[in-house]
């Protein structure tokens, strides 16, 4: 009796058997950010209403998750080079299950953001996804494999938002929690079912850096809190110029160690690639504008009409206004792979934030008809779809394999804390321009708007210049090869 492979199952390098369905099921997996994603801004108003309190209290349902977030990513992307890939991945996806219990089930505020904390390991899944395609999918499709996780987010959230809202209007906020519940139990299941068991043995044993996680989550937690907190606070009061302090000295000092360190956290070493601090500097700026961009149109969407510029729209039809984006955040990654055997990646990175700037720029000037928004969402989606698939392929190339889920999820958190920054900065602003009804007035949602423009704008220009000195650098090189080898 011969020894043949069963057909599902094929074999890389003569080592375990890796299904051909690998990709998909991380696809899926990867989907949990988007999913848990969804339930953040669109239901702060209705939580506000069912539990009682405050709409500013009702925000920490989001700082909560993007503190834990920011936090965890690193840390799960250190986790993700190490051998145990697939056990990190079961035992996040654990941990994010029993936060959304929790929250579905909640009978307080206060449990009910314990639930919200855990499910900010969200934030870390598509890092541990990377890691995974990297080490198992065949080499020619690695790279097609770490653009389609890089946008799952956000393509995702084109599909989350519009079920939680029509979960939260028809069976109330706490159906969304056990949507999500059910959703992470079947990622678990493909995760069991579709990667390959037993450690990795390529991966690299190192010994954890525990002091450089220490002092980074400590970190980025002062420098979130004191974006999220500033506007309620003060910007100069006491406590946020503490905090930010602390965030400082923190962060210098998580510098300080990982520079001599011999098994760090993220190897600060790989910026010495410029291609590496261009992805992590878009992440950055893109991640603000954005987050500025989504959340306010949200805003729009709900408001309702005497405001001036508001859609109001009903619970239930709100979340279709992110579809459009989950249709250009798709489009666009199969457009970037069709032509990234001809374009360069760093062709790609100006293209997609001049969409970006674009849809930015019409959304700040054209705001207040449905279709407007609809269309400024499909624009989002086609600039956040080139882009984030660029970043990753960008660091991809210049950092080594033991090394890419740390840089991968590095450039994750940059993108969370450049999204907590745009929100801090649009609630800051709405804040400071409220109609007598307590709604923010028309002047502060163009405002809120025109920020976003300009972030767009100057990420852009950047992206741009650096573009052309690139082409002339190239062109001074060809001409004189002998100069450029020194």
């Amino acid at each position: 009796m011969t020894d043949t492979a069963a057909p599902e199952t094929v074999r890389i390098a003569g080592e375990q058997a890796v299904r051909p369905g690998l990709l998909t099921a991380l696809v899926y997996t990867a989907l949990t950010t988007a999913v848990v994603s969804s339930l953040g801004m669109l239901l702060v108003p209705t939580l506000s209403t069912e539990m009682d309190v405050p709409v500013s209290t009702a925000q920490w349902m989001l700082t909560v998750n993007l503190l834990v977030g920011a936090v965890a990513t690193p840390i799960m992307g250190r986790l993700s080079d190490g051998p145990h890939k697939k056990r990190l991945l079961m035992w996040s996806l654990l941990v994010i299950l029993i936060g959304s219990v929790m929250a579905a089930t909640a009978p307080n505020f206060a449990v009910f953001l314990v639930g919200r904390a855990f499910q900010g390991l969200s934030y870390g899944i598509v890092p541990v996804t990377i890691a995974l395609a990297r080490r198992y999918l065949p080499e020619d499709k690695v790279r097609f494999g770490i653009s389609s996780l890089s946008v799952t987010v956000s393509t995702g959230l084109g599909i989350g938002y519009p079920l939680t809202g029509i979960l939260a209007d028809r069976a109330g906020f706490r159906a969304a929690f056990v949507f999500a519940a059910v959703f992470l139990i079947s990622a678990a299941l493909v995760v069991w079912r579709m990667v390959p068991d037993g450690p990795d043995d390529r991966a690299p044993l190192a010994r954890f850096d525990v002091p450089g996680a220490a002092l980074l989550g400590l970190g980025l937690a002062a420098l979130l809190v004191t974006i999220s907190e500033g506007p309620n606070w003060g910007w100069v009061s006491v406590w946020t110029c503490g905090a930010g302090a602390a965030a400082v000295v923190l962060l210098a000092a998580w510098v300080w160690v990982e520079l001599r360190s011999a098994a760090p956290l993220i190897d600060l070493r790989v910026f010495r690639h410029k291609e590496v601090v261009l992805a992590n500097s878009t992440a950055v700026g893109l991640g603000a504008a954005m987050y500025i961009g989504l959340s306010v149109s949200s805003l729009i969407a709900q408001a309702p009409a005497s405001t001036g510029y508001g859609v109001a729209l009903p619970l239930f039809w709100a979340g279709f206004v992110m579809a459009p984006l989950s249709v250009g955040s798709l489009g666009a990654n199969r457009i970037v792979r069709a032509l990234s055997s001809r374009v360069r990646v760093t062709t790609l990175l100006p293209f997609g934030a001049g969409v970006m700037t674009a849809s930015a720029f019409l959304l700040w000037f054209w705001h207040d008809r449905l279709w407007e928004i609809l269309f400024g969402m499909l624009l989002f989606g086609i600039g956040i779809g080139t882009t984030y698939a660029a970043m990753p392929a960008l660091i991809a190339r210049n950092v080594a394999d033991t090394e890419l889920g740390s840089a991968v999820s590095f450039n994750q958190v940059l993108r969370t804390v450049g999204g907590s920054f745009g929100s801090a900065l649009s609630g800051a602003v709405l804040a400071a321009h409220l109609s007598a009804d307590l709604r923010p007035a028309d002047s502060g949602i163009t405002l809120a708007l025109a920020l976003g423009a300009c972030g767009s704008a100057l990420v852009f220009a950047a992206l741009a210049v650096n573009h052309v000195l690139g082409h002339r650098r190239a062109a001074a090189a060809a001409r004189n090869p002998e100069r450029a080898r020194r």
